[in-house]
């Protein structure tokens, strides 16, 4: 995949650190011009200044402090982007937040909604923003990182989980919405990674965030998790024309033969292979359930 991001324009969201900087990075490889975004201006200028040097003939690193779950800063960020670069062809939406640890009834509901503004409306509002530009062109692709919550239950860690399952179902639905207008939405699952994150999990403790996951967070601590580079990948393909007519799936960066989806396209599009759905009785082999 060396170079299929060349003279491609993508946003990146939280990419002073952690996956989202890992993503920054394979984009620079692969040719692409950023603009990165955080709401920490301090750690986001640092990344710019790391990152530049990575940029080669006619590639460019812009860097906007910005808080995406503002309309303002949305705004803001998408027009400097279009007035610098001309246009746009990739939007990663991977800034997020862990919210707060606990049981619904002990957890500070202020930052229960704070959580769900950044994680699931920010992704709404920059998803917003940006969809004029694409269908004008007739194509785009928007990427939605996903986590652990989507796909099972996290005790203590409600807000997290809610939003990243809600985001997950956005993603399905806004596929079908611009599926007409060649613009390919996708999430990605990365895997246990050792980030930022990680560490606010395991600061919380286990009677906040439950001894099993908590003890599930010290082994992974331990072993390393995920390498970054897995979901960083994964990111450049689905950002890529490899990736063209893919969209509406969550796919796994860790399980999932990606590499080789578009020789299963027709496939892909006709099933809901790599989508949230309910389980019924007769999936787990029971024989009531069915109306009979």
């Amino acid at each position: 995949m060396a170079k299929v991001l060349e003279n491609r324009y993508a946003i990146i969201t939280g990419a002073s650190v952690g996956l989202g900087f890992e993503i920054a990075k394979k984009y620079l490889h692969a040719g692409a011009s950023l603009m990165i975004c955080a709401r920490n201006e301090v750690l986001l200028d640092k990344a710019a200044l790391a990152l530049r040097p990575l940029a080669g003939t006619g590639q460019s690193v812009l860097a906007l402090p910005a808080d995406i779950s503002k309309p303002g800063d949305v705004t803001a960020l998408v027009e400097r982007a279009l007035r610098e670069f001309g246009r746009l062809d990739v939007l990663v939406n991977n800034a997020a937040v862990v919210g707060p640890s606990g049981t619904i009834e002990n957890i500070d509901m202020e930052e229960w909604f704070r959580a769900i503004e950044i994680n699931l409306l920010g992704a709404v509002l920059l998803s917003r923003a940006i969809l004029p530009h694409f269908k004008n062109a007739a194509r785009g692709k928007i990427i939605q990182l996903s986590g652990g919550g989507a796909t099972s239950p996290l005790p203590g860690l409600s807000a997290y989980a809610a939003s990243k399952a809600a985001v997950i179902r956005f993603v399905e639905t806004l596929a079908e919405e611009t599926r007409p207008h060649h613009i390919d939405v996708n999430a990605i699952a990365p895997g246990a990674l050792n980030t930022r994150m990680l560490d606010e999990f395991l600061a919380a403790g286990p009677e906040r965030i439950g001894p099993a996951f908590h003890e599930r967070s010290l082994r992974q601590k331990k072993d390393g998790g995920a390498p970054l580079s897995k979901g960083a990948d994964l990111a450049v393909f689905l950002g890529s024309p490899l990736s063209d007519g893919i969209t509406g799936k969550l796919i796994s960066a860790v399980w999932d033969p990606w590499e080789s989806l578009p020789n299963h396209l027709e496939e892909l599009n006709g099933t809901d292979i790599y989508t949230l759905r309910r389980i019924v009785p007769r999936d787990r082999g029971m024989a009531w359930g069915d109306g009979d």
